[in-house]
């Protein structure tokens, strides 16, 4: 059996079948080579002679060969990046595709595609990115029902045997819990003797202490396996054994990993009792009036995290660490800050809890008590607010947004809210308003660049570092915002009111 840890990598959506694109009548397309079952995780255009430096690995590279000197070595240098497909536009350059690019891509088993001169490559991508939008929605709601299906069963009477059944039941495989002792309870078909193996040997790498890994997968038998550590890591584990397991499978066996990490904790103090008692009735669907009733007024400390190893358990395991646990996962990534704020303000405002959002690297926000210290923790940026009363929450989620923007800027673990300053001295909503209207040309991608460029006084490679992107984005990026926003980014008045604005 191979092990390794359970894969962060996946791209935050499902990927979408070439068939699926081929069938899309209205673009022409034309499989001419290589095989038509490739899964395309994005699509990126380039003319470059040598594509491989901007190559992320899965996408649909489309090219017109406007300096396709050498078709074998082109092919060669794209399967080596890792792309799954390569388009080829007829006109202006061919008029027809490269007999010799035909027989490379197929000595190489890539798919290659004709692309038709009525069809720009602009409407190919935005059926590429539909198609991934309607399957990402389609993963949101398998992963919301199967959150609402495992709470069901954690209120049950016997609650362990109901989750272990449920998260079977959704991912279509075997779900197993391992004591220290071996196997304590299972549901789902059984599976054969060297899968079994397997998945007992990941929860025994799981559960070896504190600083060992929070979750693990491997193969066998033609089985993916996983394994997420309960609780400190020095416990029982949870172990699933499934056909497929991909990114929206770690997401609702995690969520099932925080619900019996909470039902088979040891006996607790009275004041962490009543804590998890108040996150499992938000859990279960109570108002935060009623789970409010559990915890005290306050101070509260509110933190934004983003990092860990990319896996749902990760943030289950950073919450954990801090004392709370993981309340909900959001839908939809990429959700407007005012409603991840407000989602904040209501849900989280009167009951300390932590949420985590679908996309990844996974994105945390924590409420906890002011006297819980907070330190740096491995592969994570955490923002930290000042101690607040619970009606100011709203005000400590911006500072904890902004402490973590700050954070991720300059590559920091660890970022506190810093009181005081110019900022302090304008109206709050005056400058929410005039940074609206200032940056509304730009969208998020470009105001992420922004803000990591100007945080970085404008080095090209340190921004290109922080952002894991190539320098010439940047360049193209930051000249995008210089032309959008009709301002000189070389005047340092106005790098500083867009710095403010982005703050």
């Amino acid at each position: 059996m191979s092990t390794r840890p359970a894969d962060p990598g996946s791209p935050p959506a499902p990927p979408v079948p070439l068939t699926a694109l081929l069938a899309r009548r209205d673009l022409g397309l034309r499989l001419l080579a290589g095989p038509g079952d490739a899964s395309l995780h994005w699509v990126h255009t380039s003319e470059m002679a040598d594509p491989y430096p901007y190559l992320l690995g899965g996408e649909l590279l489309m090219t017109a060969g406007v300096q396709l000197a050498d078709p074998a070595r082109y092919v060669e240098r794209v399967v080596e990046a890792g792309a799954a497909a390569l388009a080829f536009g007829v006109t202006p350059v061919y008029d027809t595709v490269p007999a010799e690019l035909v027989d490379a891509c197929a000595r190489a088993g890539l798919p290659l595609l004709e692309v038709p001169p009525r069809t720009p490559f602009t409407a190919v991508a935005r059926a590429v990115w539909r198609l991934m939008a309607e399957a990402r929605l389609r993963e949101l709601r398998r992963v919301t029902e199967a959150q609402q299906s495992l709470a069901t069963a954690a209120a049950r009477p016997a609650p362990v045997p109901a989750v272990l059944g449920a998260l079977a039941s959704r991912l279509g495989g075997r779900a197993v819990l391992f004591g220290t002792d071996g196997a304590v309870a299972a549901a789902g078909p059984e599976v054969p003797a060297e899968a079994a193996g397997g998945l007992a040997e990941l929860a025994g790498l799981v559960s070896g202490g504190p600083g060992g890994p929070a979750s693990a997968s491997g193969e066998a038998e033609g089985l993916r396996l996983a394994a997420y550590a309960l609780g400190g890591g020095d416990g029982p584990a949870l172990g699933v054994a499934t056909e497929r397991l991909g990114p929206g499978d770690h997401t609702i066996a995690g969520v099932a990993a925080v619900l019996l990490s909470l039902l088979t904790a040891p006996h607790r103090g009275a004041d962490a009792a009543a804590r998890d008692g108040a996150l499992v009735r938000l859990l279960l669907g109570a108002s935060p009036a009623e789970a409010a009733a559990a915890l005290g007024p306050g101070p509260w400390t509110v933190v934004h995290a983003r990092g860990g190893d990319g896996t749902p358990f990760a943030a289950a395991d950073l919450a954990a660490s801090l004392g709370t646990g993981l309340v909900e996962t959001e839908g939809a990534p990429g959700a407007g800050e005012g409603n991840a704020t407000a989602a904040l303000a209501e849900a989280l405002g009167e009951a300390g809890a932590a949420r985590v959002s679908g996309a990844a690297p996974a994105s945390v926000r924590l409420l906890l008590p002011a006297s819980v210290p907070v330190t740096a923790r491995p592969g994570w940026f955490l923002g930290v607010s000042a101690p607040v009363a619970a009606g100011d929450l709203p005000a400590a989620d911006r500072q904890a947004a902004r402490a973590l923007r700050r954070a991720e800027a300059t590559r920091s673990a660890l970022v506190r809210h810093r009181p005081g300053g110019l900022a302090a001295l304008v109206d709050p909503d005056e400058a929410a308003a005039h940074a609206r209207t200032l940056l509304a040309p730009l969208d998020e991608p470009l105001r992420e660049t922004l803000r990591a460029w100007l945080s970085l006084h404008g080095n090209w490679d340190r921004t290109a570092t922080a952002l894991g992107i190539h320098r010439n984005t940047v360049r193209q990026r930051i000249t995008r915002c210089t032309a959008l926003l009709d301002r000189d980014l070389d005047d340092p008045d106005v790098r500083m009111e867009l710095w403010f604005a982005l703050g």
